[in-house]
């Protein structure tokens, strides 16, 4: 009987991004064990959030790893999502992960030097410092659920669309759950600046998205 060998080539790339991940998560568990432990139950407890803020924010070394985290793994979701969708093999077209990635991270940065900015302007740099934090935290969270989607979506159940829906849905819940939270949070302030806040989400919020969006499709 001769023996089957089975080619997966295709999928080396993907495993070395998945790798790298895993070595992210091993490492900031490593260095930052309380840290690590306090953002996985970040849905049910917010403790992660209350002691980390203050170290820094957007440059604690934590924060940082799992950013590059989640910027690997929601680029290779959403990469294998498109070619899913449009009937395509799970890896043709490799360099458009490149520009997903690319995508993400200069959404990512304009979207908060203009968030920045508007603290500045507004004079309310600590409070918006506070929010970009606390939005990040959650976006971030979002690597978790989206690495676990990739896993299943790559070697477990290839090209399965059900599972594609199943971690968009979760990714918008854990930011829903983080947006709630935060309104919660500044819901004094909020109410308070209403026509601010308004004008907030139209710029900041719904039009980079849009942005976004229309990158990727074009």
């Amino acid at each position: 009987m001769n023996p089957i060998y089975r080619s997966i080539t295709y999928l080396d790339w993907m495993t070395l991004i998945l790798l790298f991940c895993l070595v992210l998560l091993v490492l900031g568990k490593y260095l930052f064990k309380t840290s690590f432990f306090n953002f996985i139950i970040l849905p049910f407890n917010n403790k992660y959030i209350t002691l980390n803020k203050k170290k820094g924010k957007l440059f604690y070394g934590f924060h940082l790893i799992i950013s590059v985290f989640q910027i690997a793994n929601l680029s290779l979701f959403l990469f294998i999502s498109r070619n899913i969708f449009f009937d395509q093999h799970l890896t043709s077209s490799p360099e458009f992960y490149v520009v997903v990635v690319m995508g993400i991270l200069v959404f990512l940065f304009v979207k908060t030097v203009l968030q920045i900015g508007n603290g500045y302007f507004f004079e309310n740099n600590e409070l918006m410092s506070d929010i970009i934090f606390e939005k990040l935290t959650y976006f971030n969270y979002g690597g978790l659920i989206a690495f676990l989607g990739n896993v299943l979506v790559i070697y477990v159940f290839p090209g399965d669309k059900s599972i594609i829906y199943l971690i968009f849905l979760l990714l918008i819940g854990i930011n829903g759950i983080g947006i709630i939270k935060i309104l919660r949070t500044h819901q004094k302030l909020i109410i308070g600046n209403t026509f601010y806040f308004i004008l907030y989400l139209c710029t900041l919020e719904i039009s980079p998205i849009a942005v976004l969006v229309s990158y990727l499709n074009s």
